[in-house]
């Protein structure tokens, strides 16, 4: 795309843009930038990139060098209504004013940086490769002057002025002083936009959130003394330039030469929090691809961790400028309580959460942070088991979603997890699966679970009296999020994950039951088993007789493929529609209130005793009757009728 000279006049030179800019002006306008903050941000990108490459040129010859310390100045003037940005860099001739500010989608970064590339050099520090940045000045200006002088021999390289209201030409001239070497961007702003960037503090808070760690000072005019007292007949309070960036991207810098303190300094600033982190991850990753994280693992949960729909995601960079605000793409949700920095070269400053959603590159990224954060948790797990303990205690039950999220990683996870078991006696989640299975009983190939409300329901559920008697640990999950993780988790180093209330009771065979004295029993209370199916109807699938009850008369359990108890009230409370099958209720052959049923012969009272049965059961693990209060007329009507006895 090219520019055509139409007249020139007092060498004032006007030029059209080849391209309907107008029309362009309005795209960027409406899709690209429709954050009027980021105009500033580019401009100051421009600058600092014009910095870099005079620091490059000087470090070739002397004649690029600068007398005084580099620098991006911004300028308010509230009388005329524009606002200036200043640079030192390398500067502009008026044919790479024409070339780079008169052709649309051209940058002379990008061309820059291509040069190098074919010299076998680098530049880390350029920063505007993406072409359109400039003319985001048109968002909030109707009008832009830029005047520059380039470095080197500044006698030939006089400085000129590029001119333009972005109507479908620009003009170009000589400057009317003498101009020192970089550039000054004047916006000429639009009325509706001075209000807010003609304010310190406005401009402030654009450089603290874009631009706070571009590697040169970035200064705004202020109060030379903002303490001091001002008096009506005092003069006018002196002013002078103020750095308002920190100019320090640790995440840049090689972690040997970054102290604890500046990271810390940098989780406080991502997470507005005054702990400190428990962990973190500074790695640069090159290659195809190449990125800089620096990743912390908070000490304190925050209170809507479990609103998956907040805005999350750590703050994304292309080297240096901030680019967008929870960039939830390069982490998976079961991780979303991380917070950092993530820096690529190959992201363009405009790009969209959309075009983020599709990226390959994007993808790539997020599997190397995931594998980078779940590796510092192993390694705090395995160095610093108390310290992981206050991780899992804020963050546990997020990280058990990741088995179901993340299949690559899922190994990985399951190792992170704890848990609270049956031969714990404590409802704090502190053993390992590995650790579970270091403690079988010989012959054990299942790791069993069972699932309720809570801890003490748990602990308390009739399924595990036969577990208690043979010392067979029994994971203890109380967690909404436990049933999302058994869905999605079969076996763990080959055992099978097996759920003591589903299915027929299997054991290790060193603690089997006598098999015969089973088939005994069942036949002795067959009878009892189908006059018990019988007076439950519909209520109950089946009626059998269990050998996993020592102490309890009844219990429910539920066929292998079927929802738990504890799964149908989760799905119930939430207001979600399932398919509800019947439950198998086993009765224990050795209990004396099974013993006596055998002798009940008036099938009223049966049934009865047979309701309260089912609905004992029911609330053993934690369940709600249907009808409470038949439940407590049916107990009434029975106890009257033992005592009349």
């Amino acid at each position: 795309m090219t520019v055509d000279k139409v007249k020139s006049k007092d060498n004032h030179e006007t030029m059209n843009f080849q391209a309907q800019i107008e029309e362009l002006l309005d795209l960027l306008a409406n899709n690209v930038y429709s954050n009027k903050e980021t105009a500033l941000r580019e401009l100051i990108s421009n600058a600092s990139d014009a910095i870099g490459k005079r620091q490059y040129a000087a470090k070739q010859d002397t004649i690029f060098a600068c007398n005084s310390d580099y620098g991006i100045w911004v300028d308010v003037d509230k009388e005329a209504g524009t606002l200036t940005i200043r640079d030192n860099g390398i500067g502009m001739s008026k044919e790479d004013l024409i070339n780079n500010l008169g052709t649309i989608a051209k940058s002379g970064t990008a061309q820059y940086a291509r040069d190098l590339s074919q010299k076998e050099e680098s530049l880390d520090t350029l920063i505007g490769k993406f072409g359109i940045g400039f003319y985001a000045a048109f968002v909030i200006a109707d009008k832009v002057e830029v005047t520059s002088r380039k470095a080197g021999d500044i006698k030939e390289n006089a400085p000129y002025v590029w001119s333009s209201a972005g109507r479908g030409e620009f003009e170009v001239f000589p400057a009317a002083d003498d101009t020192a070497v970089g550039t000054s961007i004047v916006l000429h702003l639009k009325e509706k936009d001075q209000e807010d960037f003609m304010q310190d503090w406005f401009i402030r808070n654009i450089v603290t959130k874009y631009s706070d760690h571009v590697d040169v000072p970035i200064m705004i005019m202020a109060l030379k003394d903002k303490f001091a007292e001002v008096k009506e007949d005092s003069k006018e309070p002196e002013m002078a330039y103020e750095v308002v960036n920190t100019s320090r991207a640790i995440w840049a810098r090689p972690k040997s030469e970054v102290k604890d303190e500046e990271y810390e300094g940098l989780f406080s600033s991502l997470s507005h929090s005054v702990g400190k982190p428990l962990t973190w991850v500074h790695s640069k990753v090159e290659g195809s691809h190449e990125y800089t994280m620096c990743l912390f693992v908070p000490d304190t949960a925050p209170f809507d961790l479990w609103n998956r729909d907040k805005a999350k995601g750590v703050r994304l960079y292309s080297r240096r400028t901030f680019i967008m605000d929870d960039a939830e793409k390069f982490l998976p949700m079961y991780l979303r309580f991380v917070k950092g920095v993530i820096d690529s070269a190959d992201l363009p400053l405009n790009i969209s959460r959309e075009v983020l959603q599709e990226s390959d590159l994007v993808n790539k990224i997020r599997m190397g942070c995931s594998k980078k954060i779940l590796g510092a948790l192993e390694s705090m797990a395995k160095n610093n088991p108390e310290k992981y303990q206050e991780f899992w205690g804020q963050f546990g039950d997020v990280l058990k979603e990741g088995p179901g999220e993340d299949a690559v990683n899922k190994d990985l996870i399951m190792k992170l997890l704890r848990f609270t078991t049956l031969n714990n006696n404590s409802s704090t989640q502190s053993v390992s699966l590995q650790e579970y299975i270091a403690n079988m009983v010989p012959g054990q190939d299942k790791i069993y679970y069972v699932t309720a409300d809570n801890y003490t329901a748990a602990l308390n559920s009739p399924h595990l009296e036969i577990f208690k008697k043979n010392n067979i640990d029994v994971l203890l999950l109380s967690d909404r999020v436990d049933e999302w993780l058994v869905s999605h988790v079969t076996e763990v180093e080959g055992k099978q994950i097996s759920s003591v209330t589903k299915g027929a009771l299997s054991l290790p065979d060193a603690v089997k039951n006598d098999a015969k004295q089973e088939e005994q029993d069942a036949k002795d209370f067959d009878d009892i088993t189908q006059r018990a199916s019988k007076a439950l109807s519909g209520k109950v699938q089946a009626v059998r007789v269990t050998s996993r009850l020592t102490d309890s008369p009844a219990c429910l359990v539920s066929d292998e493929q079927d929802m738990s108890a504890n799964l149908k009230r989760i799905l119930k409370q939430s207001g979600q529609q399932f398919n509800d099958t019947k439950p198998i209720l086993e009765i224990n052959p050795s209990h004396p209130l099974i013993g006596g049923l055998k002798d009940q012969t008036q099938d009223e009272i049966f049934e009865k005793w047979c309701s309260i049965m089912l609905n004992q059961a029911i609330l053993s693990e934690g369940g709600a009757l249907e009808d409470p209060a038949l439940f407590v007329k049916d107990l009434n009507a029975m106890m009257l009728h033992v005592m009349k006895k």
